[in-house]
């Protein structure tokens, strides 16, 4: 998933639990990486205008996307996997290779291109594109470990900063968690206190590709960066959920971003470009 994944558990006698939470990143990456032309993903781009039968991996991935890209009325958008190829975002981090689907591109695709068949648990792509699932994948991918961990109660997955934390560290306090500073390398803007919750965060500070900060979460409706957000942190109770939801604030910008993480009932933190923070009522309590 381009990323380093380490698992802290606090009790001993876990290995085989820790093997298996691990397994879960592979498995999960082999379903929905637009980075591997063996994956179930860009397998499913092959097959335009036919129900595909879904794996529960990868349907449940493109569901919860499809969703959060309704609600937010395409600000969230799963439908982005070519432009990101254009964009350059198309370099597999483990290998340095690029990675080139072929697949037609066209600013016309959206969410309303994916037609799912719950009943059948059947994907449909209406035209050619490439779904892009990065932002849903590893809060699975850790929700699917942290269910693993479970019964050892206390432990903390960190999967490039999508955490869980589970019970309490190995002090017997809730996990204190620092938030980057999204200008200041090295350095925290704030941190938190968390127990049996997810913390995801989307910065633009990773992944940039010019001067001009164009980085790699994009707005499907403009095909650019988005120009006010810095980074979004969301507290959750799901990874999933964490993690597509601090997408799509940072998409929205910080007033609807704010609103979106209300109605989901989850605590955040938006900073802006200017540094500005704007947090939901109950992120320190």
């Amino acid at each position: 998933m381009g990323t380093l994944v380490t698992i802290q558990v606090v009790r001993p006698g876990a290995d085989a639990a820790i093997d298996r939470a691990f397994g879960w990143f592979r498995e999960i990456e082999a379903r929905c990486s637009r980075f591997d032309e063996r994956s179930e993903l860009v397998q499913l781009a092959a097959h335009v205008g036919e129900p595909v039968p879904a794996s529960p991996i990868l349907f449940e991935a493109v569901r919860f996307a499809l969703s959060v890209a309704e609600e937010t009325s395409g600000a969230f958008d799963p439908t982005v996997g070519r432009r990101m190829e254009l964009r350059g975002f198309n370099r597999e981090d483990r290998t340095g290779r690029t990675v080139a689907t072929l697949i037609p591109a066209s600013d016309e695709v959206s969410y309303r291109d994916v037609e799912l068949d719950l009943e059948h648990r059947t994907i449909t792509l209406r035209q050619p594109l490439l779904l892009d699932l990065g932002a849903v994948a590893k809060g699975l991918a850790v929700d699917a470990a942290a269910r693993e961990l479970q019964p050892f109660q206390d432990f903390a997955i960190d999967a490039g900063g999508d955490l869980y934390l589970g019970g309490r560290n190995p002090a017997g306090m809730p996990w204190s968690i620092g938030i980057r500073h999204p200008r200041h390398d090295h350095e925290l803007i704030d941190s938190l206190t968390v127990c049996d919750k997810a913390v995801c965060t989307s910065g633009d500070y990773e992944r940039v590709m010019s001067a001009h900060r164009e980085h790699h979460i994009v707005d499907p409706r403009t095909g650019n960066s988005p120009a006010a957000v810095a980074s979004v942190t969301v507290v959750a109770a799901t990874a999933l959920a964490a993690d597509a939801l601090a997408t799509a604030a940072f998409v929205l910008g910080p007033a609807d971003g704010l609103k979106l993480l209300e109605r989901h009932g989850v605590e955040g933190l938006i900073v802006t470009t200017e540094l500005d923070r704007i947090e939901t009522s109950s992120l320190h309590q």
